[in-house]
């Protein structure tokens, strides 16, 4: 206890700017643990949505059912995270395009590719979201607690140039809250580094999902969408032929 009151008095009787200092590493440490847990978190529901999904879509339901429980449940306000979201941009721009008897195969799937690309790239940008602010704080936390840690030194070695006496004691309470100084921007940087190198890797891997399931489902609406045109092909011969005999 009288460890802690010690320290908590050598915060106290501070500098003004060495306690500027400390109180803006302070600040930022506690931003970026606010923002460690909401990544966790945010993380952990995409990667639980993404595992749900995947086990859906392959499991041989038809498309057009997914997409209607997925606009079931946006309707009643869930959020709809990662892959699905790509997901349903796709099929909503495939389903529009198909409509379009001019449009071609080649052309139906450039579109949907388009849709799910767009979508692939906000998914990505969620999961970005923070990190700049945790780099940040990882790269400058500890510059900060070092300039006060000069400044303290500074306000020291001052303090023992106008005594009478230069004695550890004299300059101990200022070297003292100076390094206290550093201790906190490490304090604030390495949870924030750690965090930010664990977060971007977490985003690769997510990206990479998300780029292998456009490949893949991009192949299924080919097929549709070739399925789709030469049934129509089919069809318009078909007419054609019976107008002539005709």
């Amino acid at each position: 206890m009288e460890e802690q009151l010690s320290l908590l008095d050598l915060v106290l009787q501070a500098t003004i700017t060495v306690q500027l200092v400390m109180a803006t590493l302070l600040v930022a440490s506690m931003a970026s643990w606010y923002m460690i847990v909401q990544r966790v978190i945010y993380f952990r529901n995409v990667s639980n949505e993404m595992y749900d999904f995947e086990e859906r879509f392959w499991s041989g339901v038809d498309l057009s059912q997914l997409y209607r429980e997925g606009n079931e449940r946006a309707a009643e306000g869930e959020a709809v995270l990662g892959m699905e979201s790509i997901f349903r941009a796709g099929f909503k721009e495939f389903s529009r395009l198909a409509q379009q008897s001019e449009m071609d195969s080649e052309a139906i799937l450039e579109g949907s590719r388009r849709a799910m690309r767009v979508a692939t790239l906000r998914e990505e940008e969620k999961l970005e979201r923070h990190l700049s602010f945790l780099a940040s704080v990882g790269s400058t936390s500890p510059y900060i607690g070092l300039f006060g840690t000069v400044w303290g030194i500074m306000n020291s070695f001052r303090g023992l140039a106008n005594a009478t006496q230069a004695t550890l004691a004299t300059v101990a309470p200022g070297i003292s809250e100076a390094l206290i100084a550093t201790a906190m921007g490490l304090f604030a940087a390495i949870p924030a580094v750690l965090a930010f190198n664990r977060f971007a890797s977490r985003v690769d891997v997510f990206a990479n999902r998300y780029d292998t399931f456009v490949d893949e489902f991009s192949g299924i609406l080919y097929r549709q969408a070739y399925a789709l045109r030469s049934k129509d092909k089919s069809r318009r011969s078909s007419d054609q032929t019976d107008g002539g005999a005709r």
